[in-house]
């Protein structure tokens, strides 16, 4: 029996005169009831459309899945982040004047989804009593810039996806898109035509993203950043990432922010990727008990702790009360001689070097990117390369459970002031398999010829390092194309005549210069 009806292409209007639509599943009863909005640049239809849409009607609830400006039926031109604040308020006095208004609304979804509902969430009122955001985050800044690099690879995929998702065979644009950007990244042309050699045609975003690169404070990133105000939100929010998707981080900084202010987000964090299809039914399960306790007043489906961690190695789900985990203390890991890893200080020794050519940018294998797998992939043909050092432990004489962030402490020296700094976790298994578990990258610029302390953030982790495992670091200079190569000129992004600088760098390990690689130590369970 069909417990639901859809009206299709709702038209909203906005105050320049654009019209977004929107399609609009209700419940049996018809009447008043909370509403589910969802804002989309990917469409309304189709399994998604369906799934969310039906299931949330299903349950009393009004769903309104609106299309965002520029795409799928909303006129105006896509400014990919530019516009979502004033689009969302306008949306949400829209929802106000529907006659099946209940009075309160929540919001949903994913990625650019997650990030339409923190564009409006501080500026609408105690209306807004929910929201379920799932791998996204209130800025997509520090994701484009990780580190103060350039995701190239994100970057081209995802602007290369919404200019040809709208197309004929626009479906199939989540497969195609990312097999495009590689073949233009492979192409050989400059950094500033990569659109051209993906799409045909300049990309507007791919370019604000080249122009904006050096100076994050502009007004481009200002109204495109809602960070500064997650602490202000007052509905409840329940937040669902993945230890290998890009926007972790951040999604993590959203979630310590809130709890800085006194409030109560919910945090599950498991073993997935950006575009993992495995996330969408427990996001579905999440998003449905969030709602029924904060509309509904039934909070019978929530669980007792906040904070949900799938733990990798230990592959079991953990509950606790707060991230960063009670019970987790900082351990150094020093890089040592002879291109050892251990917890005891390092002993005077001489730097170890190696070379990073920008014309032969040093690859990576795996890692974080936004329409890829991202799973941990074995690592030993990377560290074959003399572009990149690797300090391992002895065999471990116990597990040792890491939950919490990650971070290297380095102490290098490069020919050129303009380079980046690759660090890389692996966990080595006695079979010699050597997996990447979290990684992070800090461009430098203007280094000096000195030797200089360098802090890397790297992705968060809840990781179990079994007994006979190794545990193992890399230190290099590139992970292309994840970030775009550094030319070591200082050169603006997709600017310059391509000239290219090769860097020597050294990477010290002595009692007053002591590398290290800081990881969040927790005692064992089981």
């Amino acid at each position: 029996m069909r417990r639901f009806r859809l009206q299709r292409d709702l038209p909203v209007p906005m105050p320049d005169g654009v019209t977004l639509l929107a399609d609009h599943y209700a419940p049996a009863c018809g009447g008043p009831a909370p509403v589910i909005l969802m804002r989309s640049p990917y469409g309304r239809r189709g399994l998604f459309g369906w799934f969310y849409g039906r299931g949330f009607a299903r349950q009393g609830f009004h769903v309104v899945i609106q299309s965002c400006r520029g795409g799928f039926g909303s006129g105006g031109l896509l400014d990919p982040l530019g516009d979502e604040h004033d689009d969302g308020l306008a949306t949400v006095a829209w929802l106000r004047g529907q006659p099946w208004y209940g009075g309160s609304f929540a919001m949903f979804g994913p990625s650019y989804l997650g990030y339409t509902q923190w564009a409006v969430a501080p500026y609408v009122g105690p209306e807004l009593k929910a929201m379920a955001t799932q791998i996204t985050a209130s800025q997509f800044r520090d994701a484009a810039y990780v580190g103060g690099a350039f995701a190239l690879e994100s970057t081209l995929s995802w602007t290369t996806l919404t200019d040809t998702m709208s197309r004929r065979f626009g479906g199939a644009a989540v497969l195609t898109a990312p097999r495009l950007a590689r073949r233009a990244v492979l192409s050989g042309r400059p950094l500033a035509e990569l659109d051209l050699a993906s799409v045909g045609r300049p990309l507007r975003f791919y370019q604000d993203l080249l122009t904006h690169h050096a100076d994050p404070a502009v007004a481009y990133w200002d109204r495109r950043d809602f960070s500064l105000k997650v602490g202000e939100v007052d509905a409840a929010v329940t937040m669902l990432g993945g230890w290998y998707d890009v926007f972790l981080p951040w999604q993590i900084k959203d979630y310590t922010a809130m709890r800085a202010t006194g409030r109560r987000p919910y945090l599950t964090i498991g073993p997935w990727y950006h575009v993992d299809t495995r996330h969408g039914r427990p996001a579905m399960a999440e998003a449905s008990a969030w709602f029924r306790a904060h509309l509904l007043g039934d909070r019978s489906g929530l669980r007792a702790e906040p904070v949900r961690l799938y733990v990798t190695g230990a592959e079991e789900w953990r509950d606790y009360p707060d991230w960063p985990v009670p019970g987790m203390r900082e351990q150094r890991w020093h890089l040592q001689r002879g291109f050892g890893l251990g917890t005891e200080g390092p002993l005077e020794s001489p730097p170890d070097r190696f070379r990073y050519h920008p014309a032969h940018p040093t690859p990576v294998i795996g890692g974080p990117v936004l329409l890829g797998d991202s799973r941990p992939r074995d690592q030993r043909r990377l560290e074959q390369r003399r572009d990149v050092l690797v300090y391992s432990s002895a065999a471990l004489k116990s597990d040792v459970e890491m939950i919490g962030p990650v971070r290297a402490e380095l102490f290098v020296r490069s020919s050129t002031p303009h380079v980046d700094v690759v660090v890389r976790v692996c966990d080595v298994h006695p079979d010699g398999r050597s997996l990447n578990v979290c990684e992070g990258v800090r461009r430098l610029a203007d280094a000096g010829p000195g030797m200089r302390r360098v802090s890397v953030d790297l992705w968060p982790i809840a990781h179990r390092f079994r007994r006979d495992h190794r545990i193992r670091v890399h230190v290099a200079a590139g992970a292309y194309p994840t970030i775009a190569r550094n030319h070591g000129t200082g050169d603006p992004l997709g600017g310059g005549d391509g000239a290219m600088v090769p860097a020597d760098i050294e990477v010290f390990h002595s009692p007053d210069r002591p590398s290290a690689v800081v990881l969040p130590l927790c005692a064992p369970r089981g």
